[in-house]
């Protein structure tokens, strides 16, 4: 009897201090922040053109030679990435771009980072597409990043949730990588 008065107490106890589902709604949701976690300047080759057709647009690779990290972590870019884009006849750019860094601890890891770029003002769009280096305030270029490393220090990167804002130059990519807090 004593236990069943427990178990009792126990029940009444969580239905009055504890939360109830009903009362929760999407606006006690806690709002997402942006941290600069750390920057990328990658240097890379022309594009090499595989090939373009009305179905698919125009695909290219571009080949990552190397770069420097710099911020919260600090390292290189190491040589052998890729970046692989489809340029839609939109003029939207589809990319995944996928190489590695290695810091200054000696520590590697390897970055999965897709997303996609276009010219948000359609006469500016125009100029880009002459090859002209355009503001990057009229350039839309966003991406979502995934980590893979082998050394517990930065096991966090594999358990977050990071976007990364970028600018194309003629011989480099600038890339700003933001954890969401």
């Amino acid at each position: 009897m004593r236990k069943l008065f427990f178990v009792a107490l126990a029940i009444v106890t969580l239905g009055l201090f504890g939360l109830n589902a009903a009362d929760i709604s999407a606006k006690d949701l806690k709002q997402p922040k942006l941290e600069l976690a750390f920057m990328i300047d990658i240097e890379v080759e022309k594009p090499l053109v595989v090939g373009k057709d009305d179905e698919h647009g125009l695909r290219r690779l571009i080949y990552i030679k190397g770069g420097k990290v710099s911020g919260k972590l600090n390292g290189e870019v190491l040589p052998y990435g890729v970046d692989s884009q489809v340029v839609r006849p939109d003029g939207l750019t589809e990319l995944t771009a996928r190489y590695a860094i290695k810091l200054d601890d000696g520590a590697q890891i390897y970055i999965d980072n897709s997303g996609m770029r276009h010219i948000t003002d359609p006469e500016v769009a125009k100029e880009a597409a002459q090859g002209k280096i355009v503001d990057p305030k009229y350039v839309y270029f966003a991406t979502v990043t995934k980590f893979e490393t082998y050394d517990a220090k930065y096991k966090w990167m594999e358990r977050a949730i990071f976007v990364c804002y970028a600018v194309r130059l003629p011989d480099k990519v600038l890339l700003n990588f933001y954890e969401v807090k």
